[in-house]
Formats: C-alpha cells, sequence, structure tokens
C-alpha cells in the first residue's frame, strides 16, 4: 500500500487565537476555517520554544532545544541527528522545502549576504534533499529583499508578495510529484504573519478589508516593559502608540495567508489527492502586542506559545478535537506514526497517532536564552496542561501559576495561593521529571555559548550530567 503523502503548512508569528475557528471574529480565515471542520484539532497545540529557529530544530528532530543545541536564533544548525527529512527520504519519499529555513545563520543582522541566506546542497538541510527553494531568513515580502536560493548562492527575487510566490511554487510542486509514483512531503514555511508590519509589507487589496475593523489592546495590556522581557520583547513608546495598527496588517497577512491556503487546498482536491495526502496547518509561535508588557514571543504566555495545529487525513477520526496537550517535540514522531515511518529511537516526542488513552496532558516549554544573542537572565522552564501553566525563571526563581481555563488572559498569578499548593507540587514534579528524562539542567544561557558552540556555529553536542 502506498504511504500517505505530507503537506505541511507552517505560518510564521500566527497564533491561535487570531484565527476564526478559534473565535476571533476579525480574522478572516475562512479557508482556514474549513479546513479546521476537517480536520483533528489539536486545539491546545504548544510552541516547546517560542522562538524561530529553536522551533524548527525541534520540529525537524523531535528534540527538545537543550538536545538540539539551538538554542537562539542566529546560529548555525548541527547536523549530527537522524532528522524528519532523513527518516522520509529511508522511506521512499520525494522531499521539498520552501520558504524560510533559519538554521543556517552565523552573523546577526547579516541576513541578506548569501553566505547566510543560501543553504547549500548536503548535510545542512537536514534531509530535504529535494527540489529546496529557501532562504535562511528575511521578513521583507516585497521587492529586492524577496527572494530564495535554489541549489546556489544566486538570489531568485520574487515577481509579486513573497508568501504568494512561495504557494505557487509549492502548487507546483504538489503538481509535478503527484505525477511520481513514489510519495511526496511538502514542507511549506511562508514567513507571514511576522513583522515588519508595515503597509508597504502586505498587499494592498488585504489591508483594505480591515480599513474599517477597530482594533484594541490587549485585555492584558500593561504599559509597562515586563521587567524579563530581552531587547526583542521591549516596547518603546512609540511602538505602543502603533501597536493596534500592527495587528491590522498582521491580520491583513493572515487574511491573504488563507488565500493561499485555500489555493494549496484547492489543488490537492483538483488532482484527486485527497484520500492520500496528510495535510498539516500550524505556526512556530504567537505574538503579544502588548500582553504582559511584551511584545514578540519568547515566554510562555498564551499568546506566544499557543498555535494553531490541524491535521487533515482519511484516517484521522474522532474525536474531531483532542485537547491534551501536543508540544512540537511530538510533531516528528506523531506524524511519522501516521506515515508508517520508523521513529528514531533519539526522538524525545511523544507519538499521538497512537491512540493511546493513557498520553500525558502536559508539555515541557522552555527559553534558554534572548532571542538572537548569547546573554544571560532569560531563561525560564514551564509546564503546560489544559488547565494550568507553571513556569519559573532562572535569574531570580519567580515563579508563576495560572488557570488557564478560568483566566484565560492569564492575568492572575495563583502561585502564592495556598488552595494551589498541591497543583503546583504536581507540575513541578512533572517538568523536572520530564527535564530529567532528557537531560536538562536548567543552564544558564552561557553555558551553551562556553560549550557548544564555536564562531556562531554548532560544532558539537554537549553532554549533560
Amino acid at each position: 500500500m502506498k504511504k500517505p503523502n505530507l503537506i505541511y503548512i507552517m505560518a510564521d508569528q500566527l497564533r491561535y487565537q487570531s484565527v476564526g475557528y478559534a473565535g476571533d471574529e476579525k480574522a478572516q480565515t475562512p479557508r482556514i476555517d474549513a479546513l479546521c471542520k476537517e480536520s483533528l484539532n489539536m486545539c491546545n497545540a504548544v510552541s516547546g520554544h517560542p522562538v524561530c529557529a529553536p522551533y524548527r530544530a525541534t520540529l525537524f528532530t523531535g528534540k527538545y532545544t537543550t538536545s538540539t543545541g539551538m538554542v537562539i536564533n542566529e546560529i548555525r544548525m548541527n547536523t549530527n541527528h537522524k532528522a524528519f527529512g532523513h527518516v522520509l527520504n529511508d522511506g521512499g519519499y520525494n522531499t521539498s522545502y520552501i520558504g524560510k529555513w533559519h538554521l543556517y545563520a552565523a552573523e546577526l543582522g547579516n541576513h541578506y549576504d548569501a553566505k547566510n541566506s543560501y543553504i547549500p546542497k548536503g548535510p545542512d538541510r537536514l534531509g530535504f534533499d529535494g527540489f529546496f527553494a529557501a532562504y535562511n531568513f528575511h521578513h521583507d515580502f516585497y521587492g529586492e529583499t524577496a527572494y530564495y536560493h535554489l541549489d546556489s548562492p544566486e538570489k531568485i527575487y520574487c515577481d509579486g508578495y513573497e508568501p504568494d510566490v512561495q504557494t505557487d511554487l509549492a502548487i507546483d510542486q504538489i503538481k509535478s510529484l503527484s505525477k511520481q509514483k513514489d510519495p511526496f512531503a511538502l514542507f511549506l514555511s511562508v514567513g507571514t504573519p511576522h513583522d515588519p508590519w508595515t503597509k508597504e509589507n502586505v498587499p494592498v487589496e488585504y489591508l483594505e478589508r480591515f480599513k474599517d475593523t477597530e482594533f484594541s489592546l490587549p485585555g492584558n495590556y500593561l504599559p509597562e516593559n515586563d521587567p524579563h522581557a530581552d531587547n526583542w520583547a521591549r516596547l518603546k513608546d512609540e511602538e505602543r502608540a502603533e501597536l493596534t495598527e500592527w495587528m491590522r496588517v498582521y491580520y491583513a497577512m493572515t487574511a491573504n495567508l488563507d488565500w493561499n491556503v485555500g489555493r494549496i487546498l484547492d489543488t490537492v482536491k483538483e488532482l484527486g489527492l485527497d484520500e492520500d495526502t496528510i495535510i498539516v496547518f500550524t505556526s512556530d509561535h504567537g505574538e503579544l502586542f502588548g500582553a504582559h508588557g511584551r511584545r514578540a514571543k519568547n515566554i510562555f504566555y498564551d499568546e506566544a506559545v499557543r498555535v494553531p495545529f490541524l491535521i487533515r487525513h482519511k484516517g484521522v477520526t474522532a474525536p474531531r478535537v483532542c485537547d491534551l496537550s501536543f508540544n512540537t517535540v511530538d510533531v516528528m514522531p506523531t506524524l511519522l506514526g501516521m506515515m508508517g515511518l520508523p521513529i528514531p529511537k533519539e526522538v524525545e516526542g511523544r507519538d499521538f497517532s497512537t491512540g493511546e488513552a493513557d498520553l500525558t496532558d502536559g508539555s515541557l516549554m522552555m527559553c534558554t536564552g534572548p532571542t538572537a544573542i548569547f546573554a544571560d537572565g532569560q531563561e525560564w522552564r514551564a509546564f503546560r496542561t489544559k488547565k494550568y501553566t507553571y513556569a519559573i525563571f532562572k535569574s531570580d526563581g519567580m515563579e508563576f501559576l495560572f488557570d488557564n481555563e478560568g483566566d484565560p488572559l492569564q492575568k492572575n498569578n495563583l502561585i502564592s495561593d495556598p488552595a494551589c499548593s498541591g497543583i503546583v507540587d504536581d507540575l513541578k514534579k512533572r517538568m523536572w521529571a520530564e527535564m530529567g528524562r532528557v537531560g536538562d539542567n536548567f543552564e544558564l544561557n552561557s553555558y551553551y555559548e562556553k560549550n557548544w558552540v564555536e564562531d556562531r556555529i554548532i560544532m558539537r553536542t554537549a553532554t549533560l550530567g
């Protein structure tokens, strides 16, 4: 029997709460909402390390950040892993990757230099040995900053809006791959709705859709910066004044993303691939827009960690909604299980495809440093279930406990409530047990700089005692 195809569509910085099916009345996401009705909705999916590069490293290895070594952005991924692409190749799949990669940088701020934006053929593509139209990192989606590479450092500039061009490439690949006898796996990593949220960075027709939409500050907005925030998460006064206009562009970008998702779904249907193809729609992390006194991501609040995750396939039956906490580290083993492919022994996540009733409701989440530099002070660990989030910072030992169901904005820290002491003890025990299982010693960020990298390129894997 032919193994199922896989189409994995990944947005960048799209939070769960900003899609229509999650209840956002401002969102214009009819195709994603329709996909939800046909899919298994992992409604408590979380980004285990809500930053671009650490997330992608975990996605492609099934390992936590402390095992991948991708502890911040703008360092280069080591290749000493049995990655998702390798398993797909071994299983006879044609593999394709389109869009943002973000695992090959080595110089913060020099993203447009081909030595950082071009990912060469070979081990640095982590097993994606087929069609590879990608770039390492950028978020300007028009003009000379919107491009991709194939198999050379030559930049191929996008004729039009980059997400539209990427979707065109994906559709062409799906059509081509559908004619071959072997199954295929295509990953589409779209850069939207990541900032910059300027009107020049989104098609005018999508921005026009939201010209009369009223956006307001989050219900958990704080006018002062979170003292635990890194430079990427702090807001300047002039940025606070722009928050609602940023949201307008963000929602316009998401509406365009929805259109492109629909184009892919239409192509799959037209080619008669519905029965043979697993389709995943998700995002790498979310965005805060001033919630809790922060912007961006890299924090345990739901605006940052909770992401959409839809799986459509004929083999996926009831329940159509799974409310167990589903972590990034679980994605690779779950999809490999669905595809009938072997899960590497070193994978640290859980295979949800087995249908076992005793899957644990809980996800270990982490931050191992600032977004894109080596510095101590932002490290945290957290454990999230559908009901609670427990978190602790290493720098000052400050702890948090939120009732995710009773207090969805996570405004009330229950850590000092005597009635919650047993809950705290249980979540801490489970968190530290999972950390111990995978050798996470809750190190400072400087530990990794000293032990894991050389010239901002990861060279070897440290042994955690």
